[in-house]
């Protein structure tokens, strides 16, 4: 592997923006991106479950990937890129490197339900073809089959396979990963808001994280101190956004983000057939999470003014 990325820290999971005619709005994506970067996250995410990439074309996978490279200046883009059609998501990863991302996330194959072979077989055949790091993506909500620690270990020896992102919800699960593979060059993000603390407090690295979308600053401080061992203000911060971890997910992700985003000015909240809108009674009570949120600005402070 030629280049490698620190993958600490906070990698927000980017919404699509869509027009009135459910076209890509890229100039609300670019000035979105640029929003993430300048509040302080160390890394975007473009096109994964959370920017809808099951309701893009091919082409416009590429394109978002591009305008949010052009967009950013100082902060790596890690593309999501997977599929369960083996040759279909090298395809995606082969265009996403040649765009220019630096890294790649890579679901594990859904609805086929693979057994753990054929986990390690798609993998290493996207690894061994694509000189950019990977993160091995498991959600077995999503995908309905679990990739199991005996297989994240063997895929952690490849050297283009860089971390692995964790949304079992099984933190006995993540943290025997984190332990088998800390002596390889080999990160544990946390793919599940809520546990992003605990995920830290055994070992992982970090999170790639719908709420950091909505309040980037404290969910970096939070991470933050938290990497610093700083774990009471890490406390604080998380139990903070612990409304908004739980309404964000109260609908099937991103409908509510999207919506949380509207709500405070950074995108449309329309999406793409299937999905629908959040209901009437759960936006007002995103609203209520969201203005508790703005009316509780000291702790991001605090954390900034520790030593």
């Amino acid at each position: 592997m030629t280049d490698t990325i620190d993958l600490s820290g906070v990698f927000p999971a980017m919404c699509t923006p869509f027009d009135e005619d459910e076209q890509i709005d890229f100039e609300t994506l670019q000035t979105d991106a640029q929003r993430l970067e300048e509040a302080g996250v160390d890394g975007l995410v473009p096109v994964g479950s959370t920017g809808e990439s099951a309701t893009l074309t091919h082409d416009e996978h590429v394109e978002v990937v591009e305008a949010v490279i052009d967009a950013v200046d100082d902060v790596p883009v890690i593309a999501g890129s997977g599929s369960n059609n083996t040759r279909e998501a090298l395809e995606l990863s082969e265009r996403s490197a040649d765009a220019g991302a630096d890294g790649l996330l890579l679901i594990s194959p859904y609805y086929n339900k693979p057994e753990q072979q054929g986990f390690v077989d798609h993998y290493e055949t996207i690894a061994d073809a694509v000189d950019l790091p990977q993160i091995v993506y498991n959600v077995p909500s999503r995908t309905g089959q679990n990739i199991e620690p005996d297989t994240a270990v063997e895929l952690a020896a490849h050297e283009n396979i860089a971390g692995y992102k964790a949304a079992s919800g099984d933190l006995g699960q993540i943290g025997e990963v984190v332990e088998r593979t800390r002596d390889e060059d080999f990160a544990v993000l946390s793919g599940d808001d809520a546990l992003t603390l605990p995920v830290l407090s055994v070992g992982g690295t970090g999170t790639i994280s719908v709420s950091a979308n909505v309040e980037p600053e404290r969910t970096c401080a939070m991470v933050g101190a938290a990497l610093e061992g700083d774990y009471e203000r890490a406390r604080k911060l998380h139990h903070e956004l612990g409304p908004l971890f739980r309404t964000l997910f109260i609908e099937t992700n991103p409908i509510p983000v999207k919506e949380a985003m509207e709500i405070r000015g950074y995108g449309p909240a329309r999406m793409r057939s299937p999905m629908t809108r959040l209901t009437d009674e759960n936006r007002a009570l995103l609203e209520d999470v969201l203005a508790d949120l703005e009316d509780e600005p000291t702790a991001v402070a605090d954390a900034e003014a520790s030593p």
